[in-house]
């Protein structure tokens, strides 16, 4: 049976009212999604509440995809080409096309491999024996410790630790501004880096390999930022700011451990965007980056059910590649420890 003249009449005012009602909520629910991304987009030096809000970027991509699927079902053309350019910014943030990359080595260059951990204890809370098994389990050659404490270097040594990583550089303290280095190979402290509230040591690594490879040596920076809370947010920046220049020097670098921020901070990418000394101008490489692991999570891993951010990062210098990243859970700590098997130029 055909419908009626009046009655096709009829339906089609509720259609379009429905369609401008879906177009609508993709729009509301657009609305954050545009503002969060002017903040990403723009390189400036945010106030506080921008900053933390920030570190949730890679969320946003949720009511983006949600948006573009309101605005396909209101099918107002404009506002399909709005929500879809929105969510490819999203997209592109997340799978970013300018992260840096390893550098191709040329032949005849041998290189080590090096096996790294890195962990914030939160206060030294961490579970000792939970740390040494995953060194054990997973052949970990080299850890690095933030907020370490005389507390946890005990517990530490009396479940094993100093079987597996004899070497050890340690400052503790239970201020949070304590730091250790464990290792197989032997460690020769070189410096620290200035004016920063918790303790970013810098040590002299001689990596080894078996084979023919000659020992490599690399420069290794435990990185300890201030987080941005309130007005200690310049001291954050400024923190950055000294990595990067240390990351500038000539030589092999890993910066490795709690760095309180995220690749949507630009003052984050800033160090990223370092060029060391003597290496033809390439940006430093973050190994949860080139991993495509920007959604996990390393903070918080306890407390109140935030959307989980990466905080924690392990960037090295050009040249050095890596593989194998991973995240790992400890308990006692609100941080996860993040690890990956690092193939240095040997020589």
């Amino acid at each position: 049976m055909t419908p009626s003249a009046p009655a096709v009449q009829a339906t089609r005012p509720r259609r379009r009212t429905a369609s401008i009602a879906w177009s609508v909520l993709a729009l509301v629910m657009l609305l954050p999604v545009a503002g969060v991304s002017i903040f990403r987009a723009v390189p400036i030096e945010w106030p506080l509440l921008v900053v933390q809000l920030l570190s949730f970027t890679p969320w946003v991509v949720l009511p983006a995809a949600l948006a573009l699927v309101l605005a396909v079902v209101g099918r107002r053309l404009w506002v399909i080409i709005m929500t879809s350019a929105l969510l490819a910014l999203q997209l592109l943030w997340l799978f970013p096309l300018d992260a840096g990359k390893a550098e191709t080595l040329p032949a005849g260059i041998g290189t080590v491999s090096l096996k790294v951990m890195s962990l914030n204890s939160e206060y030294g809370e961490a579970d000792a024996g939970t740390v040494v098994q995953l060194v054990r389990d997973n052949g970990v050659q080299l850890l690095t410790l933030q907020e370490h404490t005389q507390r946890l270097e005990d517990a530490l040594s009396a479940a094993g630790m100093d079987e597996v990583l004899p070497n050890r550089l340690s400052h503790p303290n239970d201020d949070a501004s304590g730091g250790a280095v464990y290792s197989v190979f032997p460690l020769e402290a070189i410096g620290q880096l200035p004016d920063t509230p918790f303790r970013m040591d810098v040590t002299r690594v001689l990596v080894s390999g078996s084979g023919a490879a000659s020992p490599a040596a690399l420069n290794l920076t435990n990185v300890h930022a201030l987080p941005p809370v309130d007005e200690r947010i310049d001291q954050w920046r400024s923190d950055l700011e000294k990595v990067a220049r240390q990351a500038a020097r000539p030589g092999n670098h890993v910066l490795v451990g709690d760095y309180n921020a995220t690749f949507d901070h630009h003052e984050f990418r800033a160090v990223l965007d370092t060029a060391p000394a003597g290496q033809d101008g390439r940006k430093l490489v973050d190994a949860g980056i080139a991993s495509g692991a920007r959604f996990s999570p390393t903070w918080p891993m306890e407390g109140p059910p935030l959307p989980g951010i990466v905080i924690d990062h392990l960037v090295t210098s050009p040249r050095i590649s890596s593989s194998g990243y991973a995240v790992h859970k400890v308990p006692g700590t609100d941080h996860a420890a993040i690890m990956a098997t690092l193939a240095i130029p040997a020589g």
